[in-house]
């Protein structure tokens, strides 16, 4: 059995289950097979860049390797920042308590990419938390599964029957105004005059267009005249 994540809230720990919940469990899935002509079962594999061999499944790992060329193993190497100074990993949520201590609002959750959503379930009561978070709390706290460099931000919500723990990523988005500014102000004036420009050409070019029709029936005109002798001006 997985090993639980243990919640602490006004000082009681509470061990909890998470069950995923993707795509998958809502909506279901299609797994599709590929038969070959005697109805064998075909599988994925990738042609090497030889053009010849053929590697299966499961068959290609990542290797780190050393500006001269040399085998680096993961052990050896540390992660840096962009200033160059060493960033020290997270343990993983599941080694020790994690503390319900920062509570934030719907604005700020909604801030956050989620990627995640998870099912929390418990064998204990829960009437203080579960009060709690059907008033509109949202609790906040770094999560890894593993462990790791980049922990995700996991929000505990609930509805009226379950708890939920969602994670995700802080976006870069940027909320603009509708201010009024004296450029947009300008702006219209260029508008007002690219539409008196264009009505004063659009009416030039009827007043053409007249003059042409008008031309062309006289000229057609004084070809059906011709017999009568007499011509149209």
């Amino acid at each position: 059995m997985a090993k639980p994540l243990v919640l602490q809230f006004n000082g009681q720990e509470q061990p909890f289950n998470l069950k995923k919940i993707d795509r998958s469990i809502l909506y279901g899935f299609v797994d599709t097979e590929i038969l070959d002509e005697q109805k064998r079962l075909c599988r994925l594999v990738t042609l090497a860049d030889d053009g010849r061999t053929l590697i299966g499944s499961g068959s290609i790992t990542m290797a780190t390797m050393s500006p001269d060329g040399h085998w680096r193993d993961k052990k050896e190497l540390k992660a840096v920042d962009t200033a160059g100074q060493t960033i020290n990993p997270v343990p993983s949520s599941f080694k020790s308590p994690i503390i319900l201590d920062r509570m934030i609002g719907i604005d700020e959750y909604l801030t956050y990419n989620i990627r995640a959503f998870y099912l929390l379930t418990c064998e204990d009561q829960l009437t203080d938390l579960k009060a709690n978070l059907l008033k509109g709390a949202i609790y906040a706290f770094p999560f890894s599964y593993r462990g790791g460099l980049d922990p995700d931000m996991a929000f505990l919500l609930a509805s009226q029957s379950d708890l939920f723990m969602t994670l995700g990523k802080k976006t870069d988005l940027h909320f603009i105004g509708f201010e009024q500014t004296e450029v947009e102000d300008q702006n219209d004036d260029e508008e007002d005059m690219s539409l008196k420009e264009f009505l004063q050409d659009t009416t030039e070019r009827a007043h053409f267009t007249v003059e042409k029709l008008q031309s062309h029936v006289i000229e057609k005109a004084n070809k059906l005249a011709f017999f009568n002798g007499r011509q149209i001006n």
